[in-house]
């Protein structure tokens, strides 16, 4: 190693699993990356996409310094100065006149992976006050939010499986062998199911396809996408009808158990075996083992949550955890305690958890979180009327690939906006519309998992400051989304520092401790110093002094039963069958009797890919990280297509080609694409991704059908057409 040649701590910020990162550092260039071995969570652990972290850092597509749209409509590069007095000028002028609905805002879901994405974003929606907020969850993890917020009273009271010490795994709709895990922060996934079965536990999974994950499983179950919530209610069913339901001392905290059996009593085995394409008799031994395991876990993912019944599948995931005595016990699935979560309170009644408190002013949609579905982006731009969207705020975002219907919303920020501006460090798809774009650096800034971290297998604190210093013209992230709030908010021209300081003031009051505390925070810059107060006021008592002693983090023990604390429902008890749920059952009723489509798509993950963000990083492509439409052998047939060829495939939102791979580790009826492809629109600045392009599964999708609950849109189980193309 040279003597400009240094290493620094980093976590990982490119997928939920966190890992610990070395960084390899020579000047201020990242040369490599490896596992830290030191990492008190992830031991060393590292993928593809973390290995990649020098190649991301130093790509040159990245933007360096803002572009502004002139006069002659194409983006130049501009001062950070110039950028923002253009937004100060912008933005707040049309919501004087137009009022707070005409901004929209959609949020990323790499906002959640960065300190200044989780920090600042609930101050700028505060500021602005519109109800159009948009962002990823509607594409992916609502429905379980919803389910959660109905069950426990917070939308954030998501249990995860205790992987380390359970006996028996039941894995729905999840991959984690190739996406290392989602509402389920795990380092070493793979790793922790491989120990799951030396210790002689079992694992089992309910997958359409015979993923990496599903291969290693004692039982793989390819069940007929979209059926999920059918075979998790005839799962409940069975232990209620067989006697097996046992809560267990969660008993106590209960409401609603006495009318679960007849909610769920139309759901037999022998009622949707052939919905599901499952035999009853498997149904059945699923549950008996579910039901005779020492301890056991029940996870669902994304691909139960992107169906038609999402949210009652989400929401029967943490049923089955009930009745089989698994919520909130070690070796089940149990609620994290991060450090800078509130500090616990007394068991209670709460607020409550409500939906649909405002609708979405085209169609109707129920907001759900405060969120409206991505999916109606386009319509609240291009449809006439009062609240009509005249400017928006994309984040870490890019929805014209990744939300139903990409074309119409293509145009609609082409043709339907004022004013657009994109917090992003690329020019992709949706970014290259923007009259404003703010790109903020990666390697050059803090890093703490303000998010992951209450999804935890394992409670622990890790915070890594910016490996190398900002270059000169740079901004820093935490910087450009203080100055993004200050300049919506008509507080232009007061230093960034202003936001932290209202955050910590905020905090305080809320917290019923005197202002004057604030004179004991540490910290280089605001972002710590709101780190140290959240740590300070959190349940652990820490500082960031004492973070800083430990730069590979500090362990704070396995997960532990946190019920009754963590509900915030109005009974203050477990409320096991909602409303909202319950008047949805008659709707997943009905799919008893349905026809299934001769063909359906399916999503996929590769393990070298997160969603469209990485595709221009070369390390990372080519391999399976391909966008191919994998077909059983026995449809290819069927349909005349040969390995390799294009294939033609349509839905009701149009149509696209890719080309064919026969495989048969998907089962017949189902075609699989992977999401966050079609890299081929003009004006974008992203070479990489532009030579391998892929097709855009979601142009498929015509965005009107969502799961009626969450707003989430139907990516999974959609009815297809598949040519040879010609």
């Amino acid at each position: 190693m040279s003597h400009d040649t240094r290493t620094a701590p980093r976590i990982c910020p490119l997928c939920e699993a966190t890992c610990g990162l070395t960084l390899t550092i020579e000047g201020t260039t990242v040369t490599g990356a490896r596992g830290d071995r030191d990492d008190i969570f992830s031991r060393g652990f590292i993928c593809p996409k973390g290995a990649s972290f020098g190649g991301l850092d130093a790509d040159p597509d990245r933007l360096r310094v803002p572009l502004v749209r002139g006069e002659d409509g194409e983006l130049r590069e501009a001062g950070w100065s110039e950028a923002f007095d253009l937004i100060a000028a912008r933005i707040p002028e049309l919501t004087r006149t137009h009022g707070p609905n005409a901004v929209g805002v959609v949020l990323g879901n790499p906002n959640v992976h960065t300190m200044a994405g989780s920090l600042y974003p609930p101050q700028l929606l505060g500021a602005l006050r519109t109800r159009n907020v948009f962002t990823a969850s509607t594409l992916d993890q609502m429905p379980k939010h919803v389910s959660s917020g109905l069950l426990f009273g917070d939308a954030h009271a998501i249990p995860v499986p205790d992987l380390d010490r359970t006996d028996h795994l039941l894995l729905i709709g999840a991959n984690p062998l190739e996406s290392n895990g989602s509402l389920c922060t795990a380092p070493d996934f793979p790793g922790r199911l491989k120990a799951l079965r030396r210790r002689g536990g079992t694992l089992t999974v309910i997958d359409p396809r015979r993923t990496r994950t599903a291969r290693l499983a004692d039982r793989h179950v390819a069940i007929r996408p979209g059926a999920d919530a059918l075979l998790l209610a005839a799962l409940a069913h069975t232990l209620i009808d067989e006697k097996l339901a046992d809560p267990g001392p969660l008993a106590e905290h209960l409401e609603g158990l006495d009318r679960l059996a007849a909610a769920l009593a139309d759901f037999t085995p022998d009622a949707v075996a052939a919905a599901c394409d499952v035999d009853a008799g498997t149904i059945t031994a699923i549950a008996r083992e579910l039901a005779a395991a020492p301890t056991a876990a029940v996870y669902g993912r994304i691909g139960s949550c992107t169906v038609e019944h999402g949210t009652l599948a989400s929401w029967l995931v943490d049923v089955l955890n009930i009745l089989t005595g698994n919520l909130d016990r070690p070796g089940g699935a149990l609620f994290p305690l991060s450090a800078t979560a509130r500090a616990p309170r007394p068991a209670a009644p709460g607020r409550g958890f409500a939906l649909g408190r405002w609708a979405s002013r085209v169609f109707g949609h129920p907001e759900a979180k405060g969120e409206l579905p991505i999916a109606a982006l386009a319509e609240e731009i291009d449809t006439p009327g009062e609240d009509r969207i005249r400017a928006l705020l994309v984040i870490a975002a890019n929805p014209v690939l990744s939300a139903p219907d990409g074309d119409r919303l293509d145009a609609a920020l082409a043709d339907g906006l004022d004013f657009m501006v994109s917090v992003d460090p690329y020019l992709n798809e949706t970014s290259r519309h923007a009259d404003v774009v703010l790109p903020p650096p990666p390697s050059q800034s803090a890093h703490f998992d303000f998010a992951f971290n209450g999804f935890a297998v394992h409670n622990q604190v890790r915070y890594t400051r910016a490996a190398v210093p900002l270059e000169d013209g740079r901004m820093d992230e935490s910087e450009i989304h203080a100055r993004l709030v200050l300049s919506v908010s008509g507080l232009h021209g007061q230093p960034p520092s202003a936001v932290d300081d209202l955050a910590i003031t905020t905090a305080l009051t809320r917290a019923g401790a005197p202002k004057e505390r604030a004179a004991d925070l540490t910290g280089e810059n605001g972002p710590e110093r709101r780190l140290d107060l959240m740590l300070r006021l959190g349940p652990y008592g820490l500082t960031l002094e004492r973070l800083l002693a430990h730069p590979h983090g500090i362990d704070l023990g396995p997960l532990k039963p946190r019920v009754p604390e963590v509900l915030r429902t109005r009974s203050g008890r477990i409320e096991l069958l909602p409303e909202p749920i319950a008047a949805d059952l008659p709707r997943l009723r009905r799919t008893l009797g349905d026809r299934p489509a001769p063909l359906v798509l399916v999503g996929r993950r590769h393990l070298r890919s997160n969603n469209s963000w990485m595709h221009n990083v070369g390390a990372l492509t080519g391999g399976s990280n391909t966008c191919t439409l994998q077909i059983h052998p026995d449809d290819a047939a069927r349909l005349g297509l040969a390995d390799g060829a294009t294939a033609r495939i349509e839905a009701s939102g149009g149509g696209i080609e890719a080309p064919a791979e026969i495989t048969d580790t998907v089962r017949s009826g189902v075609v699989s694409l992977p999401h966050g492809w079609g890299h081929s629109r003009p004006g974008t600045r992203m070479t990489v991704a532009a030579a391998h392009p892929g097709a855009n599964v979601n142009q498929l999708l015509d965005g009107t059908l969502l799961d009626p609950l969450s707003g989430t849109a139907v990516l999974n189980a959609i009815p297809v057409s598949v040519t040879p193309a010609l």
